[in-house]
């Protein structure tokens, strides 16, 4: 993944991908069902709660595929 992520570092990759859940979600919600709404709920509490803790699983996960840090997540 770090082949892909090469011009991101881990802030730029966080931001990714919150916004391709929330456009999936979108999407999902318009072709599938209301339900998927939910899943803009999750990510956008995770994003407050990011915000406050300083823990982000996707920061995590993008580390340990050796995306380069950036100033918000150390």
């Amino acid at each position: 993944m770090s082949a892909t992520m090469n011009g991101y570092n881990l802030d730029r990759g966080v931001l990714l991908i919150a916004g391709l859940v929330t456009l999936a979600s979108v999407v999902l919600t318009v072709a599938v069902s209301p339900w998927w709404l939910l899943l803009t709920t999750f990510a956008g509490l995770n994003m407050l709660q990011a915000s406050v803790t300083g823990f982000c699983p996707a920061a995590l996960v993008l580390k340990r595929c050796g995306v380069r840090s950036g100033c918000a997540f150390r």
